[in-house]
């Protein structure tokens, strides 16, 4: 399952061990054993987790694919 979630900081990316700066979106990858995976907005784009999305003339990040 997949939730996106917006830091309240102290948060690590478990792909690139960047910081997740206080307000910045990640996602979190939960596994079928339990296991979370946190993914920095980064890190989420580039492995097609994430995308951008016009809405209302805005570009949008979202974690929700189509």
């Amino acid at each position: 399952m997949r939730q996106g979630c917006i830091s309240l900081g102290n948060i690590w990316c478990d792909e690139c061990h960047r910081l997740i700066m206080h307000a910045e979106r990640y996602l979190i990858i939960e596994g079928t054993d339990g296991d979370k995976k946190r993914l920095c907005k980064d890190c989420s784009l580039e492995r097609g987790y994430a995308r951008y999305k016009d809405e209302k003339g805005e570009q949008v990040l979202t974690f929700f694919l189509e």
